[in-house]
């Protein structure tokens, strides 16, 4: 989803095939390019016969962005304008950077740009004094315009992220 304050947005087609590599890729081009904390940087699934995990970079000011379409399309990236759909995964994402470590839901949301926390299990709003334990892996999702943190419950009453930033691999024990 493209952020609501942010007009400029591109989609950006890498044929990363993993989360995980999209992940890293957004980061660095967000080191390379020194993007400032105000840019949304996104991953979408995209199944269109060949399915692969697309990147979309959303910010204020179309001068930053046009920066990154020179570079990222130099290096042979298919790039567009807009995004590749509405349900974007955030990576980078204002007050990204300050999510580590154990969190209460209240630090959180008032740290970043995540809009609302929901616990799988449960429809009613978690306490804004839960602790999250972050791993230093928070993937908000855009969710009817609004950036949304699923979490899980976890030991001792705390939070934890539903995406694990260390998955097992499908099939890895046989």
């Amino acid at each position: 989803m493209t952020p609501p304050t942010a007009p400029y947005v591109l989609g950006i087609d890498t044929g990363a095939s993993t989360l995980r590599e999209a992940d890293h890729l957004l980061q660095a081009l967000a080191a390379e390019l020194a993007l400032p904390e105000d840019v949304f940087g996104c991953t979408h699934l995209v199944r269109d016969g060949r399915p692969r995990v697309a990147l979309s970079l959303a910010a204020e000011a179309e001068p930053v962005l046009r920066t990154a379409r020179d570079r990222l399309t130099a290096r042979g990236h298919e790039v567009r304008d807009g995004t590749w759909d509405e349900i974007g995964r955030a990576v980078l994402f204002p007050g990204a950077a300050a999510l580590t470590g154990t969190l209460t839901l209240a630090e959180l949301l008032a740290r970043s740009a995540i809009d609302r926390v929901t616990v799988l299990g449960t429809p009613e709003e978690p306490d804004p004094d839960t602790p999250l334990v972050t791993r230093n892996h928070v993937r908000p999702h855009w969710q009817d315009g609004r950036l949304v943190l699923a979490a899980m419950p976890a030991v001792g009453g705390t939070l934890v992220p539903f995406e694990d930033p260390d998955p097992t691999p499908c099939c890895a024990d046989h």
